[in-house]
């Protein structure tokens, strides 16, 4: 354990004890209180591995209020810290209920300080065995690829339909809704394609006006049009030996959809103004979060390009559609940006990870990421509530934890299925649940379902 992390916060109203105890700790870095009040500021300020903590504090010297009043106040603020609670001789009622608030230890008075040192000591080596295990969660990588954070079977399908393509040069169509990082797989498969020693230029269609996407794109040659005092490089040409990617294809005007399929077509291109043919050659990937075969039977997407730009396709889900990635987001956000914002945040409450996992995200991942940051901002504890996620008043799909009742939902629910499947045939119902019929009745009768 490093000397950083042995800190410890001695709460105690005696002055000689005090000093007793202090000069026990001569390995620790020692801060002392000796009511509430200057606990957490100490608290605050050296941020300790360790705190004993005496429960008979002023204003309540001779009794237990105030001591708990500080126990609560300290986990609430620093649940990571190894709080070990001094009570008075045969005083276990109060030890237990302590330890049943979340301190990690109790220590009986008349104090020994060799045998107090041993508790403090196997206490700050938990803390650190705790933060060397959490520094290597983190660091263990939660899904394949670098930069993706992911454990649902959905987004690790994903996942290896990128290893898979990544190699290949086949022009790649990415779709989803809008804040699923359809950028963050591009970057991914850029990193693992052979061309990730070049440039990945990105271009979003729908960011730039008609009338300047094109020289954007094909670039234009000098005096092209006023204001073209120099030839300059479209993107496609920037993109030589590496990626072209176009974000919100389904936004590109009707007339450049033309000119993109014939590059796509010859791998050349023509500057703006130029009459000299270009040949560039990059791998090109598209996204978008329209449905492009409509917009093509509503003739507003060219089919043609549509089949030239899906040689392969990578459907990303709604962040709502990727089962456990909520709350494992929620933490990677949290960690990324208290430490980017140095802000003392340690981690949710059990209400703020309930709702952030039953709410449905219309806004996907770049919703829960603003949320996080924001939260983080503006949170006074060191862990984030629902409150300060602003999903307080929010409306949830509450999924309870209890096997019995989460059996009891599947059970329900499969047989009312099997039942619409079936047009309500009981006979047909039970072979399709392999199950008797007496047994289909009486699942009926228990969930009051009737036909």
């Amino acid at each position: 354990m490093s000397e950083q992390a042995k800190k410890l916060l001695i709460v105690e109203d005696d002055p000689g004890l005090q000093s007793q105890l202090r000069w026990s700790f001569e390995d620790y870095e020692v801060g002392l209180a000796a009511d509430r009040e200057a606990a957490i500021a100490q608290l605050r300020r050296m941020e300790p591995t360790v705190v004993t903590l005496d429960l008979g504090l002023p204003p309540d010297p001779g009794g237990v209020s105030e001591g708990f009043k500080t126990l609560e106040e300290i986990l609430r603020l620093s649940p990571d810290t190894k709080v070990i609670v001094v009570t008075g001789h045969n005083d276990r009622n109060n030890a237990v209920r302590a330890i049943g608030l979340g301190a990690y230890d109790f220590y009986e008075k008349p104090i020994e300080p060799e045998l107090l040192a041993l508790v403090v000591d196997r206490a700050a080596r938990l803390h650190s065995l705790e933060q060397e295990n959490r520094q290597l969660a983190t660091e263990k990588s939660v899904s394949p690829l670098d930069g993706i954070v992911a454990v649902s079977p959905e987004m690790l399908k994903v996942c290896r339909t990128i290893e898979k393509l990544a190699p290949t040069d086949v022009s790649t169509l990415i779709l989803g809704e809008s804040g699923t990082g359809k950028e963050v797989l591009v970057k991914a498969l850029h990193a693992l394609s052979g061309r990730s020693n070049s440039r990945l230029v990105a271009i979003n269609c729908a960011a730039i006006p008609e009338n300047l996407l094109e020289s954007e794109l094909f670039g234009y040659e000098k005096g092209a049009f006023t204001g073209a005092t120099k030839t300059t490089q479209g993107k496609i040409e920037h993109a030589e030996g590496g990626i072209l990617f176009l974000d919100e294809i389904g936004d590109m005007p009707l007339p450049l959809q033309a000119k993109l399929l014939r590059f796509l077509q010859e791998r050349v291109i023509e500057r703006i103004g130029g009459r000299k043919e270009i040949p560039v050659d990059v791998r090109v990937v598209c996204a978008t979060h329209r449905d492009l075969m409509e917009m093509a039977r509503e003739q507003l997407f060219r089919e043609d390009l549509y089949y030239r730009i899906n040689e392969a396709t990578i459907r990303i889900p709604s962040l709502k559609e990727r089962q456990g990635d909520t709350v494992v987001l929620a933490r990677w956000f949290l960690q990324r940006f208290a430490q980017q914002l140095n802000r003392p945040i340690k981690g949710f409450t059990q209400k703020a990870l309930e709702a952030i996992e039953q709410y449905s995200w219309p806004g996907n991942v770049r919703e829960l990421e603003n949320r996080v940051k924001r939260a983080i901002i503006m949170a006074d504890g060191a862990l984030l509530t629902e409150q300060d996620l602003e999903m307080d008043a929010l409306e949830t799909n509450q999924q309870p934890f209890n096997l019995r009742e989460v059996r009891e939902a599947a059970e329900c629910q499969a047989v009312l299925r099997a039942l619409n499947f079936s047009d309500n045939n009981v006979s047909h119902t039970a072979d399709m649940l392999g199950i008797t019929r007496p047994t289909l009745y009486n699942l009926m009768r228990k969930y009051n379902v009737s036909v």
